[in-house]
């Protein structure tokens, strides 16, 4: 019985996750791209090196710091949906959300070789991307992805014949 019960939670938690995670994989590389234009900057090219040369454990810190630096943005966010300021607390959070994958791309790809000098840090990384892996591979089979994909599909190719016909 409780399967029962537990089986639409189960699903609703991993459509939720998968959607999430959609998000960041979507948005990670040209984020992270996008932030690599700002490290021609001499201030950010420094805090570059300064952050690859990070211990382990400090990386680590480093790379709490995003979250705890967006959640007061995040919390203001909130408060302006209360005040009844609806679109500009949700444009907000989409900012915040925006920025702090950005600056969180940016940070992991400089800091991952030290912390995965951290055993128990790298162990929860591969299981991590282990479970992303599969909950990605569950979405990418089911009918709404395939369907999807398939206009997705449809639409570039009538982009690619309306770009490729000549005008008169």
């Amino acid at each position: 019985m409780l399967r029962l019960l537990l089986a639409p939670l189960r699903w609703l938690f991993r459509v939720v996750f998968a959607l999430l995670i959609l998000f960041e994989e979507w948005g990670w590389e040209p984020l992270r791209r996008v932030f690599a234009l700002l490290a021609r900057l001499p201030v950010i090219r420094h805090a570059e090196v300064l952050l690859r040369r990070l211990p382990p454990r400090w990386a680590f810190i480093v790379l709490l710091l995003p979250s705890l630096l967006i959640l007061p943005v995040k919390l203001a966010a909130v408060w302006f949906v209360a005040k009844g300021h609806v679109v500009f607390g949700v444009g907000v959070i989409v900012a915040a959300k925006v920025g702090g994958t950005a600056l969180l791309a940016w940070l992991f790809q400089l800091i991952q070789p030290a912390l995965m000098q951290l055993a128990w840090f790298a162990r929860l990384y591969a299981r991590w991307t282990a479970w992303k892996a599969e909950l990605l591979g569950w979405v990418r089979a089911s009918g709404v992805w395939r369907t999807a994909r398939a206009i997705k599909l449809r639409v570039k190719r009538l982009f690619r014949r309306g770009r490729q016909t000549p005008s008169a």
